[in-house]
């Protein structure tokens, strides 16, 4: 008998059909003589649509109503679910975060989990009970209902996986595992057997969507294994675990990530400390900074180039122009028709000509680089962003199609 988390996304609990569909894997498993706890999303556009509602009626509503309102849609979820897995004559019981024991900060909208309490859960599933746990939210040290933000039903679920010293984590969602590039834009992109935690988390950061990142940095820390698949095909999955050498691939995949913008600050002078200066106040304004270039002294002044994320643009705009001339610089210019292409794998360490091979495609393509960011397993370019289907689909056919891996 094993302890087996299974999280199943929006859009594999959309509508009745689907609902049923996934109470019969999640009973297949209980008959099978396992102990079961089910992590789940809201249904479909759920959240989408509860966001229009609360626009239409207060443009800037607060964080802390926006978390009780966004949590009825797991609510939904988990109490219909409940109610299939009933019809088809299993024991179940549906808990939402807190009364699963999640407990959280207090930032609202972007909750980190600090503790998970699993005794309830344990407690039912000691009655033989099928447990199903609202993914996305816990409550904070003001009994406030709040949230983990975008994919945090992922995380939920390999948290409980933490705390229950579960056997394995299955992310259920809509393709069959992690693919060398998004098949649904690559059609001869190749469905991996498995990929180590490293390369997951890289993909997951550059825009691959199969997995959210703070559940793979979370399944890294507790080693706890993971398996993505399909609940449509319920074809085998793609494994991620701690790899050995002999397994490491040269190439595990390529990503794209349209939500990035580049800001240049012009004319900075070429003296020390005004580097730390200009990125320590974008860190007092949790403005996350990606890939950043620095050009050579000249007349003594220099550029400092770097990415953020879209939406944080305006802001980071702001924040630099409002310092610009205590910098003593000349100027702020910001692009945000932009994209970051990049390629993730742990064999890449010690095989030298990656980068060659990535720009060579890129050539090949006429695609023109505007940035480059390298890290051991890891090499992004930032370019055009009309460019960005047709670079993935050059690097995907040098990397995965011409040598026929």
């Amino acid at each position: 008998m094993a302890l087996i988390v299974q999280k199943f996304g929006g859009s594999s609990v959309r509508d009745a059909e689907r609902v049923f569909n996934v109470a019969d894997i999640v009973t297949s498993k209980y008959r099978e003589g396992n102990e079961v706890v089910v992590v789940v999303s809201a249904q479909g556009d759920t959240t989408d649509d509860l966001i229009e509602k609360a626009m239409e009626l207060n443009k800037n509503p607060s964080k802390r109503e926006m978390d009780q309102l966004l949590t009825a849609g797991e609510q939904i979820s988990a109490s219909l679910l409940a109610m299939a897995i009933e019809k088809l004559g299993y024991p179940v019981v549906s808990l939402l975060g807190w009364q699963a024991g999640f407990t959280t900060s207090t930032a609202y909208g972007s909750a980190r989990i600090k503790r998970v309490n699993p005794e309830r859960i344990k407690a039912e599933l000691s009655k033989r009970n099928i447990v199903i746990v609202t993914g996305f939210q816990g409550v904070n040290k003001y009994d406030d209902m709040t949230t983990l933000g975008r994919g945090g039903s992922d995380t939920s679920a390999v948290a409980i996986a933490a705390a229950l010293h579960a056997d394995l984590c299955q992310i259920y969602t809509d393709v069959e595992g992690v693919y060398t590039a998004d098949p649904r834009k690559i059609p001869k992109a190749k469905k991996l057997d498995f990929i180590s935690y490293d390369e997951m988390l890289e993909l997951a950061t550059l825009g691959a969507q199969v997995l959210n990142n703070r559940s793979v940095e979370m399944a890294k820390k507790y080693n706890i294994e993971l398996e993505v698949l399909s609940s449509l095909t319920r074809a085998k999955g793609t494994i991620v675990k701690e790899v050995s050498n002999i397994e490491k691939m040269l190439i595990s995949g390529v990503a794209k990530d349209d939500n990035v913008a580049r800001i240049s600050i012009i004319g900075v002078p070429d003296k020390p400390g005004l580097a730390f200066r200009i990125f320590s106040k974008l860190a007092q304004k949790n403005i996350n900074v990606d890939i950043i270039l620095q050009s050579i002294g000249r007349n003594g002044t220099k550029d400092i180039t770097f990415t953020v994320e879209k939406d944080k643009m305006d802001a980071a705009i702001e924040l630099m122009q409002t310092y610009v001339e205590n910098f003593g610089a000349t100027g702020v210019v910001a692009d945000d028709n932009v994209t970051k292409v990049s390629i993730v794998g742990s064999g890449m360490e010690s095989h030298p000509g990656v980068a060659s091979d990535m720009f060579e495609a890129l050539f090949e393509a006429n695609v023109n680089i505007q940035m480059i960011a390298t890290s051991e397993i890891k090499i992004s370019v930032l370019i055009d962003k009309e460019m960005g289907a047709q670079a993935v689909q050059a690097i995907h056919a040098k990397f995965f199609e011409q040598i026929g891996q």
